[in-house]
C-alpha cells in the first residue's frame, strides 16, 4: 500500500466480463489474462455481469474505488463494445471498440482468415459442393467475417458461390442446427461437405445426418468453428473445427495493458487479430465417389 501511494499504481488491474467466467469454452480468456498479469506482478479483479448491463456501471464504479491501475473490458463472443467513460488506460478482450471517440486496444480472433481455412481444407480433401451453415450476420460480427473467408476459398480456388448452399441458423444452439441442417441435407442435390459457423450447430447437423443415414465422413464432411471441447471431441466422429485462440487474445491483453500502465505502449491504439489454427480429428474425407 505504501508502494502504491508512492507510485500511483495498485499493481492491480480491473477485469469486467459479460458472462465470460460462465461460458466454458471462453473461459480460457481469463486463465491466459491472469497467469500474464501475475507473471508480470499484477492481480485480477474480477467483476462478471452475466449479461446484466444494470450491473455494468456498479461494477466499474466498484473496480475504480480500488484504484485499478487499468480496466480490460471482455466479451462471451466477438462484437462492438462500448466503452465507460473512465479516465484509465482500456484494453478490450474479444471485441472491438464502438463510437466516434473509442480509443483503446483490442484484441479479437482472426475469424475471417479461420473461415477461409475451414473451407480450404474441405477443398483440399477434393469437395467442391461445400455448403455452409451459418448465424445471422446483421446479429453476430463473427457470421460476416466467417462467411467472408469461406467465399475467399472458394473464389481462390476458383469454385462459383451457390447461394443456396449457405444456410442461416437462427441461434448458437444444437437444435437451430437441426433446423437449419434440415433445409440443406433434405435437398436431393444436398452438398458433399458443409462448413459450420459453430461447433453446437455442427452437432445438430450431425443428427439429421444420422437421421438420413449419413454416414460423418464417408457421405458427409463436417468442420466447426470455436472448439468447444465438450461438444467437438464428444461427437462419433470427432468433429475437425477451428479453434478461438481464447487463451492467447487473454494473454495478449494483460500485456498490452501492462504495457500501457507502464508508458511502453504510446501511440494510436492497436487492434490485433489472432489466428484461428485448424484442430483436425476425423469429420473430414474424399468425397463419396
Amino acid at each position: 500500500h505504501a508502494r502504491g501511494l508512492r507510485t500511483r499504481q495498485t499493481k492491480t488491474i480491473g477485469l469486467l466480463a459479460d458472462r465470460v467466467a460462465t461460458a466454458p469454452f471462453a473461459s480460457e480468456m481469463l486463465a491466459g489474462a491472469q497467469e500474464a498479469a501475475w507473471a508480470a506482478g499484477y492481480i485480477l479483479l474480477l467483476v462478471d455481469t452475466a449479461g446484466n448491463r444494470e450491473l455494468e456501471a456498479p461494477a466499474i464504479n466498484s473496480l475504480l474505488q480500488r484504484n485499478v491501475d487499468a480496466l480490460i473490458i471482455a466479451t462471451h463472443f466477438h462484437h462492438d463494445v462500448v466503452l465507460p467513460a473512465v479516465p484509465l488506460p482500456m484494453v478490450v478482450l474479444d471485441g472491438r471498440p464502438s463510437g466516434p471517440d473509442a480509443h483503446a486496444d483490442s484484441v479479437v480472433p482472426d475469424e475471417e482468415a479461420g473461415g477461409y481455412r475451414a473451407a480450404e481444407l474441405l477443398i483440399e480433401a477434393g469437395h467442391r459442393r461445400i455448403g455452409m451453415l451459418n448465424l445471422p450476420p446483421d446479429e453476430y460480427v463473427a457470421a460476416r467475417l466467417r462467411r467472408r473467408g469461406y467465399e475467399a476459398a472458394l473464389a481462390a480456388h476458383g469454385i462459383p458461390l451457390d447461394e443456396s448452399l449457405v444456410v442461416e441458423a437462427t441461434e448458437v444452439s444444437a437444435a437451430a442446427g437441426r433446423s437449419a441442417a434440415e433445409r440443406l441435407l433434405g435437398r436431393p442435390d444436398r452438398p458433399t461437405a458443409v462448413f459450420c459457423a459453430s461447433d453446437r450447430i455442427a452437432f445438430g447437423l450431425y443428427q439429421v445426418a444420422q437421421r438420413l443415414g449419413m454416414q460423418i465422413p464417408a457421405h458427409l464432411s463436417v468442420i466447426g468453428f470455436d472448439n468447444q471441447i465438450v461438444v467437438s471431441e464428444n461427437l462419433e466422429p470427432g468433429l475437425t473445427t477451428v479453434q478461438l485462440p481464447h487463451r492467447a487474445m487473454g494473454e495478449w491483453a494483460a500485456e498490452q495493458t501492462i504495457a500501457r500502465i507502464r508508458g511502453q505502449a504510446s501511440g494510436a491504439s492497436v487492434h490485433r487479430l489472432v489466428p484461428c489454427p485448424i484442430v483436425e480429428r476425423d469429420s473430414v474425407a474424399a468425397p463419396d465417389a
